[in-house]
């Protein structure tokens, strides 16, 4: 039941970042990815600043949009 957790909250987090980003959706599969990666990405830096999130849908849903938008910022200087 995990899997299908993360597979959610990927999904929905992964979208949000597009949104915020002004990027749109990057696709079901990619906003996925993009969304899992940016909950690690967002666990790592949340653990860099002292903060914590109590593990919940919501603080796990922050903790991704958060890593992902970090994501897609880098990739965008990057891209420059």
């Amino acid at each position: 039941m995990n899997f299908i957790y993360f597979i959610i909250i990927g999904a929905i987090a992964g979208w949000l970042a597009g949104k915020i980003m002004k990027g749109g959706g990057f696709g079901l599969v990619m906003n996925m990815v993009l969304g899992i990666i940016g909950g690690v990405v967002g666990g790592w830096l949340f653990g860099l600043f002292g903060l914590s999130t109590d593990g919940g849908l919501i603080g796990s849903l922050v903790t991704s949009v958060a890593g992902a938008v970090v994501i897609l910022f880098v990739g965008r200087l990057i891209k420059k």
